[in-house]
């Protein structure tokens, strides 16, 4: 067996417009089309996706409220933090800049799921 390529990762959402809001208005992505059966919404980032799937709840596992960096999350490349930083600053989101001091910071979708953004 050979694993050639990372495909997707998959997020667990309990609200899908809050949740398509949160990933298309507040951090950028563009959804791609998706035809399938259950609900859902895709993101293109590159060769990989994420996927939303819509759950009828969502456990929260955040084992470390302190350092957001710490617990299960996506990483996504940005070309500016600084930028982000304003932008979510500008709609009142939350975030947690990273405590090792490098750019990037981390924020939480409507259900918990954790993303951070660094500066490559």
């Amino acid at each position: 067996m050979t694993i050639t390529q990372f495909l997707h990762a998959t997020l667990l959402v309990t609200d899908l417009e809050a949740s398509r809001h949160f990933y298309e208005a507040v951090i950028g992505l563009t959804p791609v089309p998706r035809d399938l059966s259950f609900a859902g919404a895709w993101y293109q980032l590159g060769p990989v996706q994420i996927h939303l799937i819509v759950a009828e709840r969502v456990i929260g596992d955040r084992i470390n409220p302190e350092k957001w960096g710490r617990n299960r999350h996506l990483a996504l490349a940005v070309t500016d933090v600084e930028a982000i930083k304003q932008h979510l600053e500008s709609i009142g989101q939350t975030f947690q800049l990273s405590a090792s001091g490098r750019a990037a910071l981390f924020i939480a979708d409507p259900d918990g799921n954790l993303i951070e953004l660094t500066q490559v």
